[in-house]
């Protein structure tokens, strides 16, 4: 018997069929050729965004060097040996061209305190990825569960609360909520939440240590999901409605399956693509955030460094820094739009 053609399929039963990522085209060609684009691609981008932050971080009102600016007692000497030290007696282009040098030799070092940038920054990465994973994490968890929720009880009391929390979780500044959380955890219930551990306390095991890591770590992380959550939620929830008035949910219902298998199988995998969309857009949203959250909870990431960096006028740390997360937001558009293509077999990468 002549095997039936997939044109004669129904959606229903190719969405049967055991998926392998990519198999559209049994040829690894297509990937390279996609990746090695966007590749170059980003590095223009990168050219581009490093000239911009330049000019944006060295034309801002202010001096690099405010405590010897105004100290009467540092010598003219030393503040043209400071100037001579960093490029600042340079013209512009030339300080762009000496800042972009010493940053691809690693010779970049801080106005501050004279440290390597990359060292700087390589040393507050891990917590900040760690922050930054782990709310990616618990938004597409909990977007997930309250988008699939909404989307079953449509038009019931659990989308219509979910609804105005999402639209309240949006609305409410970020800043705000998190010294709200602060303010209550600590005067309340006197739990330490500031940085990665809890000092001055004489733990009994290890697990207890690994747990008050845990705790410093998932509280500013789900403050900084939040409007993830809200977000993810809302776009699920308007995918999954669709999804489930399709035939091939009829279809799968009257063979009898159960409602999870029917939700959370056929009509998530059609209605996950926009999340995973979405991962690349989130990315920016909780690396900004997070300059604001590592601040009030004193979590010492690369967002607190920036922050402490704009304070201080560093330059050379700011256009690292700018650098930095630029080419981390544009990595996790790659991955976004790999995983886009992994999910739906439809999608050529071209």
């Amino acid at each position: 018997m002549k095997p039936e053609s997939p044109a004669n399929l129904s959606e229903f039963q190719v969405s049967a069929f055991k998926f392998h990522p990519f198999s559209y085209d049994s040829s690894f060609q297509p990937m390279s050729s996609f990746i090695i684009r966007r590749l170059a691609l980003s590095v223009v981008l990168l050219f581009i965004i490093s000239i911009i932050s330049f000019f944006i971080v060295t034309l801002t009102p202010g001096s690099p060097y405010p405590w010897g600016e105004l100290n009467p007692k540092i010598s003219k000497e030393v503040k043209e040996t400071f100037r001579k030290k960093f490029h600042l007696d340079r013209p512009l282009p030339e300080q762009y061209a000496f800042i972009m040098r010493d940053l691809f030799t690693g010779n970049l070092r801080s106005i501050k305190d004279d440290r390597p940038v990359m060292a700087r920054i390589l040393e507050r990465l891990p917590a900040t990825l760690a922050l930054n994973f782990s709310s990616i994490l618990i938004s597409l968890a909990f977007g997930t569960l309250l988008g699939v929720t909404a989307a079953r009880h449509a038009g019931g009391w659990q989308d219509v609360s979910g609804s105005l929390a999402a639209i309240v979780f949006i609305a409410l500044p970020g800043f705000w909520i998190s010294y709200l959380i602060a303010i209550v955890l600590v005067n309340e219930f006197h739990v330490p939440i500031l940085g990665t551990q809890s000092y001055g306390i004489d733990f009994p095991n290890a697990a207890a240590a690994i747990l008050d890591r845990l705790w410093h770590l998932l509280v500013p992380a789900t403050v900084l999901a939040l409007g993830g959550i809200a977000v993810q939620s809302r776009y699920l929830r308007a995918t999954m409605i669709e999804s489930l008035r399709e035939d091939y949910i009829r279809t799968a219902r009257a063979k009898g399956l159960s409602e999870e298998i029917v939700l959370y199988k056929h009509a998530l995998r059609n209605s996950i693509r926009p999340i995973l969309a979405g991962i690349g857009m989130l990315l920016p949203a909780m690396i900004s955030g997070s300059v604001v959250i590592e601040t009030i909870f004193a979590y010492p990431g690369i967002g607190r460094l920036s922050y402490e960096a704009v304070l201080e006028r560093d330059y050379p740390t700011l256009v690292a820094m700018n650098f930095f997360v630029a080419a981390l937001i544009l990595l996790g558009n790659l991955i976004s739009d790999l995983l886009y293509a992994a999910v739906d077999p439809r999608v050529r990468l071209e």
